[in-house]
């Protein structure tokens, strides 16, 4: 008896369960059936689109970058700071723009101080030059290029006068020395530190006791006598500038 009445449950389970399979499947179906088709409008979405090529996101950013830049100021240049600086750099470019910019009066007579005349050891032949063949004296071997420089230039050079020659009270030939030691001891100074000086006109004014400036065309080169080594430095002097202004 109880196993009939477990078989008969069994049953009566199996029965309801297919029963309740069976009566949802038809209805699904039909409302699947029963649906009308969605209508799709516009382009799908193409998520696999390739990206813009590099050569068009650069031209991009050329053009953005060219539409920060301010419209030029003056015609030919990209901007007005470099319409302000182009004549700077000409100028710094060009050597005739920065000499006639710096050019000043005093500029005609540039000044050439012992310092560099003096500059170097001059060995004073004992005797004459004997046998001197026509050409370049010997003696002028010893002057360094960056002194021979000078040769013919007019240059202004500082120093104290030591009258050779005077006319009517005006010296017309004299030497402009390094330092005062010839004038106030007797000491002879080395040939570097003296030029020789013939002065233009009726002469200049004896000055002493100070040192003056002097104005002209140095020649750089051996000046003898009968012979001997007399000097290397030359002057014809255009002007005596006077400390004192008189």
């Amino acid at each position: 008896m109880r196993f009939t009445l477990r078989h008969l449950a069994l049953m009566v389970w199996s029965g309801s369960m297919a029963w309740t399979l069976t009566g949802c499947g038809p209805s699904q179906s039909q409302s699947a059936s029963n649906q009308s088709p969605v209508k799709i409008r516009g382009e799908l979405i193409d998520v696999r689109k390739p990206s813009p090529p590099a050569e068009s996101a650069a031209t991009n950013r050329a053009i953005d970058a060219q539409a920060a830049v301010p419209a030029p100021a003056v015609a030919g240049f990209e901007s007005a700071r470099d319409a302000q600086v182009a004549p700077a750099l000409t100028a710094a470019a060009d050597p005739k723009s920065r000499a006639s910019e710096s050019t000043e009066p005093g500029d005609a007579y540039p000044p050439v101080g012992f310092d560099k005349l003096a500059s170097y050891n001059f060995e004073v032949p004992d005797g004459p030059a004997t046998n001197q063949i026509a050409g370049p004296d010997k003696a002028d071997e010893q002057i360094p290029d960056r002194v021979k420089a000078f040769n013919a230039k007019k240059v202004s050079i500082k120093g104290f006068m030591l009258p050779l020659k005077v006319e009517a009270g005006a010296v017309t030939e004299f030497l402009i020395m390094k330092d005062q030691s010839m004038c106030c001891f007797g000491n002879v100074p080395k040939i570097t530190e003296w030029v020789s000086v013939k002065a233009a006109g009726k002469g200049v004014k004896p000055i002493m006791d100070q040192p003056v400036s002097v104005e002209g065309t140095l020649h750089v080169g051996a000046t003898r006598e009968n012979g001997y080594l007399v000097g290397i430095y030359q002057m014809e002097g255009d002007k005596l500038v006077d400390p004192e202004g008189q």
